[in-house]
Order: C-alpha cells, then sequence, then structure tokens
C-alpha cells in the first residue's frame, strides 16, 4: 500500500527544515482547580507561542467533554496569529477528531488498527489532508507504520520520562538515527525531550519533537514562545550545516 498522500507529508516538516514542535495534553499533571480548564489554557498558551502542532492525549475524558476541548483548540488554532496555524490532532478518537473538525488522529497500542482507519479515511469518509500518526517504540513497528500508510509517526522514549516507563527503558538516540534511517515518513522524537536534548534528537534525523512537560512547566507565554523560536531555529541551523 502506498503512503498516505504526499501532501499531507510535506505539511509535516516546515520550510527550511524547521522542525515540527508538538505539544501533547495531560491534563491530570496539571497544578489546576479545573484540569480541563487548565488544559484548555496550556494549549492556548502553546498555540500563542507558536506551537505546530497540538495532540489533545486525554484518553480517560468522556467524549462530549473531549469534544468540546478539541474543538476549542481547534478554534483557537484558527484565530491565531500565525500563518501557518498548528495542526491539533486527537489520541484514539478517530470520532471526536472527524466531529471536531481536527488535522487528523493518532493511534495508539491499544487504538483501532492503523491499516484500517487509513482504509477508511481514504474511503472517502474524512478530509483528503486528514492525518493518521502512530506511535512505534521499535523499528519493527515503524516500519509497519509505513506500510500501514501512517503520515507520520511518534518514536520514543528517547529519555526517560515519567509519562513513558510503562514502555520500558529509553530507546536513545542511536535507535532514534536508525529509525530515521530506515523509513521515508516524518519522524517525531518524544519521551523526556526539552531545550537542552531536543538539538540531539533532529541531529539523528528527527522531524520534529513532542512533549508534556516542556509546556507544562512554563508558567509564562513569552518564556515559552522563547524557547520554541530556538527550537525551531535549531533545526534551521542543522540544515544549513549539511
Amino acid at each position: 500500500m502506498p503512503p498516505w498522500p504526499a501532501a499531507s507529508e510535506r505539511e509535516l516538516v516546515k520550510p527550511h527544515g524547521t522542525p515540527r514542535v508538538c505539544y501533547v495534553t495531560d491534563r491530570k499533571t496539571l497544578s489546576a482547580a479545573d484540569p480541563c480548564e487548565g488544559a484548555r489554557e496550556t494549549i492556548a498558551a502553546a498555540i500563542q507561542a507558536g506551537a505546530d502542532w497540538v495532540q489533545i492525549r486525554e484518553k480517560d475524558l468522556p467524549a462530549r467533554e473531549l469534544l468540546a476541548m478539541v474543538r476549542a483548540a481547534v478554534a483557537m488554532a484558527a484565530t491565531g496569529r500565525r500563518a501557518d496555524a498548528a495542526r491539533v490532532t486527537v489520541n484514539d478518537r478517530l470520532d471526536v477528531a472527524l466531529a471536531a473538525g481536527a488535522a487528523g488522529v493518532h493511534l495508539g497500542g491499544e487504538s483501532l488498527a492503523l491499516g484500517d482507519v487509513v482504509r477508511w479515511c481514504r474511503a472517502g469518509n474524512a478530509p483528503a489532508q486528514f492525518l493518521a500518526g502512530v506511535s512505534c517504540h521499535s523499528i519493527e513497528q515503524a516500519r509497519q507504520a509505513e506500510r500501514a500508510g501512517a503520515s507520520y509517526i511518534f518514536f520514543g522514549p528517547i529519555f526517560d520520562t515519567p509519562s513513558k516507563r510503562a514502555f520500558g527503558p529509553p530507546q536513545g538516540l542511536a535507535l532514534l538515527e536508525d529509525v530515521c534511517r530506515a523509513i521515508r515518513l516524518p519522524v517525531m522524537a518524544i519521551g523526556g525531550v526539552n531545550e537542552e536534548n531536543a538539538a540531539a534528537c533532529l541531529r539523528a534525523g528527527a522531524a520534529g519533537i513532542a512533549a508534556i512537560r516542556m509546556f507544562q512547566q512554563s508558567r509564562d507565554t513569552g518564556t515559552l514562545a522563547q524557547t520554541l523560536a530556538r527550537l525551531h531555529g535549531a533545526g534551521q541551523r542543522r540544515c544549513a550545516r549539511r
């Protein structure tokens, strides 16, 4: 089966090699009286600061509440100041992603099978540029994702992080580089990625990075915007040296 339409893949890589930076939500780790409201505020800050993607990862949230959160995020992205609007994707819930007008769905190990989702979407049930991404933890899983028609993959955990310890020890930069060489899909590095180690992930071949704590620990939108600008600049410098 050929990969997802090329136009969608091109959208995942910014001009001049600028990496994509993705905020993955986790309302349970926010110190907020109302976790859902805290998540919406953090999403708004991430979009305003220049995040390229927001992945709504709230697996236990009831469908109506999740739909409201995703719709709010999509609206924030659409009304932002950036010409290149942030993409909003939804973890696991294909129905919610489509109902909210999100850019795509991100699938995990317990989600619907990627191949089934891709075939269903291609049958005219989703917009032509709808993204179908998947989390991978090995080279073989990455190759399977490419064969199944994934738009992109998340690979990790690259470094140690509390949210990913259930998936085993960190994969490390060497394996990340091997994965990036093994497939043609954009690879997003995830798991303990922050400003200090993101450049190493990009040098290994990642198209971008995804993070939770880097966004949720920042209390100031201006400071976060400066961090994202430095990360985007690191990717441009990487390409300039090639």
